[in-house]
């Protein structure tokens, strides 16, 4: 019988000679982790967080493709509600998942992008296709530069309400972007 590798070295499991004797490391996100727990299929979006590269834009990219697949089916009440629930849960399943992947903000956790980026598609709707881009380009930018005080959050806030929050902060300085676009026009 083969046995699985384990999910965190081996030097630095209880007893090792590693960096951490006696403490374990982080672990890294794979198939096989997210697969060990529901809850981690939603913390990394359904398999979108475990891309090599950049993992928030794929994950925006799941979300973007999500909203637009259940639109045919959700009402704006029905989204509310789905955003809403799913920023509360996020906070839970955000941080049980960065718990035992062993960091306070790991890049595959992506269900805190997913959710804020249905908000914004949520408030920009209807909009067309190079509204939709628009509006993920100018998401991605605020989530990866991260101005004041959205970076601010990211240091101080911990655990699942940090992982969720500054996404949200993302999404509303995108909002407010969008917001004063139009009103130039």
């Amino acid at each position: 019988m083969q046995t699985e590798p384990p999910l965190v070295p081996t030097d630095d499991l209880p007893g090792g000679s590693g960096p951490n004797p006696g403490k374990p490391g982080p672990r890294r996100a794979n198939s096989r982790f997210m697969l060990s727990h529901p809850l981690h299929i939603l913390s990394l979006g359904f398999g979108s967080g475990l891309s090599p590269i950049m993992p928030g834009t794929v994950g925006t990219l799941f979300a973007w493709a999500s909203f637009d697949a259940f639109s045919r089916y959700l009402t704006v009440i029905d989204w509310g509600l789905l955003i809403v629930i799913g920023f509360f849960a996020g906070i839970a399943i955000t941080g049980f998942t960065a718990k035992r992947l062993g960091t306070d903000d790991p890049s595959p956790v992506v269900w805190d992008e997913i959710v804020a980026f249905w908000l914004v598609l949520l408030m920009v709707t209807p909009v067309t296709f190079i509204g939709q881009l628009w509006a993920f380009v100018v998401f991605r930018f605020f989530d990866m530069v991260k101005p004041p005080p959205i970076g601010y959050f990211d240091r101080k806030l911990k655990g699942g309400f940090g992982i969720m929050f500054d996404d949200l902060a993302a999404a509303f300085y995108t909002l407010l972007v969008i917001a004063l676009w139009r009103m130039s026009v």
